[in-house]
């Protein structure tokens, strides 16, 4: 998958770096990793703004969309629109999920489904790390 902004792995770890991003924010953005459930800095943030992607600062969900799923992860039922995240499919640990990715520079963000609450229906369970809040 090409995406608008690419970077060398080398590149991604020191703009992570000189970010400040969380010690695990390189293997799960760029390399589909997780966090633990209850230990990311955002799954019980209520301060109004917008999550970005940290490494491109896209910005991607707002907290207007954020509620508690009582998953340990932050999660949203709506992205701030069809064109800011990127779904694929998931086969990993013998079951089918589908991964969220930021449409610009590719980062895994988390996972989508569809057990959330109305008007989607859907859950978007993301990675704290994977994040960066802006306040309002």
């Amino acid at each position: 998958m090409s995406h608008k902004i690419e970077k060398t792995d080398a590149e991604w770890k020191e703009l992570l770096r000189e970010k400040g991003a969380e010690p695990g924010a390189f293997e799960i953005t760029r390399h589909e990793g997780t966090e633990r459930a209850f230990t990311g800095k955002y799954a019980d943030n209520k301060d109004a703004g917008t999550y970005a992607c940290v490494c491109c600062g896209k910005p991607l969900f707002d907290s207007d969309t954020k509620y508690d799923s009582g998953s340990g992860w932050p999660s949203y039922y709506q992205p701030l629109s069809a064109d800011t995240v990127e779904t694929k499919t998931d086969g990993k640990l013998f079951m089918k999920r589908t991964e969220v990715h930021c449409a610009d520079c590719g980062a895994h963000l988390g996972h989508v489904f569809d057990d959330g609450p109305a008007p989607t229906g859907l859950r978007y369970c993301m990675n704290s790390a994977s994040l960066d809040f802006k306040p309002r």
